[in-house]
């Protein structure tokens, strides 16, 4: 059966760290592919950005949502308010099945609390970490630029929100990818539901070094429902 998936960033970048797996959809799988995130997003609140999402998705019920990241969160929302054909959660936060869920664990927001301007904002994305860690993230400098030209300047407000969860979402088809280990949790999590799990070695944004090969798993994972 012909499907559609939408790529769906994380709040805190932007379109570009999707963009290379959504041409290979297209070039190499046949598959319509778009990307549902905005350049200009503030995400103020988790309704925010809940919008924004839904605001770039096609109106059909063929679709595969392929959230990277924080987009995880907003799954739960989607598929209980819509039919889709499943998600394909790509080292992603993974929500659980009822009740609520943060934004960001309280190790993060502590990490962060002194790192906010005078208008509330926290840095963008890359600046959060050590200048070591996000060098490896990019294949080359292009790259990074395409991508940190792209993030939002984030209310720290936003990460000490909660996110609803519709009970029992997760009978939604489903699949887990992860790079390496770092949301090795959540791929454990996807298991235990009984969804089709792989792993790939490689960062957080991993999608941007080998697109090819991300794309080619979310198509063995979206073809498993």
């Amino acid at each position: 059966m012909a499907f559609s998936v939408v790529l769906i960033s994380s709040p805190f970048l932007g379109p570009a760290v999707w963009a290379p797996v959504a041409s290979v959809l297209r070039s190499d799988f046949g598959v319509a592919s778009t990307v549902a995130a905005s350049p200009d997003l503030v995400a103020s609140s988790p309704e925010a950005v809940l919008a924004a999402i839904e605001k770039g998705l096609p109106d059909a019920d063929d679709v595969v949502l392929v959230p990277h990241s924080n987009a995880g969160l907003y799954i739960p929302a989607i598929v209980a308010t819509r039919p889709v054909r499943g998600a394909v959660f790509v080292d992603a936060v993974l929500p659980p099945a009822r009740g609520d869920a943060p934004v960001a664990p309280a190790g993060l927001r502590d990490m962060l609390r002194d790192r906010v301007d005078l208008d509330g904002n926290l840095p963008p994305w890359t600046r959060w970490w050590p200048e070591e860690a996000v060098a490896g993230l990019f294949p080359d400098a292009k790259t990074r630029a395409r991508v940190e030209a792209e993030q939002a300047r984030v209310p720290f407000e936003y990460l000490t929100a909660r996110v609803d969860l519709p009970d029992g979402w997760d009978v939604v088809s489903a699949g887990y990818l992860s790079f390496g280990d770092t949301y090795a949790d959540e791929r454990e999590d996807a298991r235990a539901r009984g969804w089709p799990v792989h792993t790939m070695l490689g960062n957080h944004l991993h999608m941007l070094r080998d697109p090819a090969g991300v794309a080619a798993k979310i198509m063995e994972l979206a073809n498993a429902f």
